[in-house]
């Protein structure tokens, strides 16, 4: 799904986190997030989420659609479209409406699929 969009993601990524780059805070954005270093906080964005594979992330993500290659530990809520590389490890729940894993990631925690639901509403 992300495949043919994915130059088009990186290209238009509002920011980016180096492979060097050890940063702490909450990340809160409308465009796209490239992270490649080590976040510790939380990131969100209402676009496209791209984790690398050296990545580690210790952190609760949401984000529109996502494709998370290296580790994190948290949990992940992505509203449309999430994509399991073969090196993800997620140390947290996932929450999302359809998702793809590779062969050779690594989950563990709980996995919701499919509608959306708000929990304020189930209450």
């Amino acid at each position: 799904m992300f495949n043919k969009n994915n130059n088009e993601n990186i290209k238009e990524a509002e920011t980016i986190i180096g492979p060097s780059i050890k940063v702490k805070g909450n990340f809160h954005g409308q465009g796209n997030i490239i992270i490649e270093g080590e976040v510790e906080g939380s990131v969100k964005t209402n676009n496209y989420l791209l984790v690398g594979e050296k990545s580690t992330i210790s952190a609760n993500i949401e984000a529109k659609n996502a494709k998370i290659n290296g580790k994190v530990t948290g949990n992940v809520q992505v509203g449309e479209y999430l994509e399991l590389g073969p090196t993800a490890i997620i140390n947290g729940d996932i929450n999302t409406k359809i998702l793809s894993i590779a062969k050779g990631a690594i989950i563990n925690g709980k996995c919701s699929m499919g509608k959306q639901e708000n929990n304020e509403e189930k209450k």
